[in-house]
C-alpha cells in the first residue's frame, strides 16, 4: 500500500490514485480557453465526482518557448481554487503544479497538500517551503529549465538509469531541506526533455524509478508520445492515454495524472475485474435503467 503523510493528513491507496488535471490558465496545451474561477472550481468538483482522489491545479502552461507566467497572476488564478476544493473535499489530495516559490508559498497558505514542481527542484526554496508546513513535494526529472524544449536523440545512454540517478539526488536534496520521507513523490518526467522514443524506452523499464521506493506520479495524459504513436492532436489522445495506463497498471504506488478521470476510473475497474486476482461478485448484474441507451 502506498502512503503519503501530508500536513495533518495521511493518504493511502492500493489501486492507482487518479489525479484529475485542473487547468486554471487560458493557454493549456490540450484544452485552451478562458475560464472563470467559478468555472475552474466547478470543473474540479466534477472531477472528484467522477472518481478523482487527487487534483492537480495549475495556471502555468507547459507550452515551451515562452516566458513564464507572472507569479502574481498565477497565484491569483490557483489560490481561490485550492481554498475552495480543500474546504469542499476534505478527503481529496490537493496538489498545485508550479515551480515558482512565490506561488508555492501562496498555495501552501491556502491549504494545498502537495507542490508538483516540474522544474526538477531547480530552486530549493520550494522544498523548504513545503517542509515548513509539512506539505509534500513532487520531484520530476528534466534536463532543462522550465519551458525549454530539449529534444536530442543522443541525450541519454540509458534513459531509465539516468532518470533514476537524477531523482535519487533530488530526493536527497528534498530530505536535506526538511521534507518528510513520506511526503516525497517521484515523477519520471514523461516527455520532458525526452523524445517520444526516449519516453517509450523509459516507460518500458521503470525499475530504476521504482527502486527509489516512493509513490510514482505518471503524467501520461494526452502526451506527445501518445500523439506520435497515434497521429492525433492533444484533445483526441484520451484513448491512447488509456492504453498507456493499462500497460503500466503493474506499477506500484502510482498516481495517475489524467484529463479524463471518468474514463480512467471505468477502464481500471474493467481491467482489474478481468485481469485481477480478486473474485467477481456472484450477484453482479446490470441495472435495468442502463440496459438501453435513452
Amino acid at each position: 500500500m502506498a502512503r503519503l503523510r501530508l500536513r495533518d493528513a495521511t493518504f493511502s491507496w492500493d489501486a492507482p490514485l487518479v489525479m484529475g488535471i485542473v487547468n486554471a490558465n487560458p493557454d493549456s496545451f490540450s484544452d485552451p480557453g478562458a475560464r472563470s474561477v467559478d468555472a475552474v472550481v466547478a470543473r474540479a468538483l466534477a472531477l472528484v465526482a467522477d472518481g478523482a482522489g487527487a487534483l492537480d491545479v495549475g495556471a502555468q502552461s507547459a507550452i515551451t518557448g515562452r516566458e513564464p507566467a507572472d507569479a502574481g497572476v498565477e497565484a491569483a488564478a490557483v489560490v481561490p481554487v485550492v481554498a475552495a476544493v480543500v474546504e469542499a473535499c476534505p478527503g481529496v489530495l490537493v496538489s498545485v503544479d508550479t515551480f515558482k516559490p512565490a506561488v508555492a508559498e501562496a498555495v501552501l497558505a491556502a491549504g494545498a497538500h502537495l507542490v508538483n514542481d516540474v522544474s526538477g527542484l531547480r530552486d530549493p526554496t520550494v522544498a523548504r517551503l513545503c517542509a515548513e508546513v509539512g506539505a509534500g513535494l513532487v520531484v520530476m526529472h528534466t534536463a532543462a529549465p522550465p519551458l525549454v524544449r530539449r529534444q536530442e536523440p543522443g541525450l541519454y545512454r540509458q534513459v531509465g538509469a539516468e532518470v533514476g540517478e537524477f531523482l535519487a539526488r533530488r530526493i536527497a536534496d528534498a530530505l536535506a531541506a526538511g521534507v518528510g520521507p513520506e511526503a516525497i513523490v517521484v515523477d519520471p518526467g514523461v516527455d520532458f526533455t525526452k523524445t517520444p522514443a526516449q519516453t517509450l524506452e523509459l516507460l518500458r523499464d521503470l525499475r530504476p524509478v521504482l527502486d527509489l521506493g516512493r509513490p510514482v506520479l505518471l503524467a501520461l495524459s494526452r502526451k506527445d508520445f501518445v500523439g506520435a504513436l497515434t497521429g492525433r492532436p492533444p484533445a483526441d489522445r484520451d484513448p491512447g492515454s488509456l492504453g498507456a495506463v493499462a500497460a503500466l497498471r503493474h506499477v506500484p504506488g502510482q498516481i495517475l495524472r489524467m484529463h479524463d478521470v471518468a474514463g480512467t476510473v471505468d477502464m481500471l475497474r474493467v481491467l482489474d475485474a478481468i485481469a485481477g486476482d480478486g473474485p467477481v461478485p456472484a450477484d453482479l448484474t446490470l441495472d435495468e435503467s442502463l440496459r438501453h441507451q435513452r
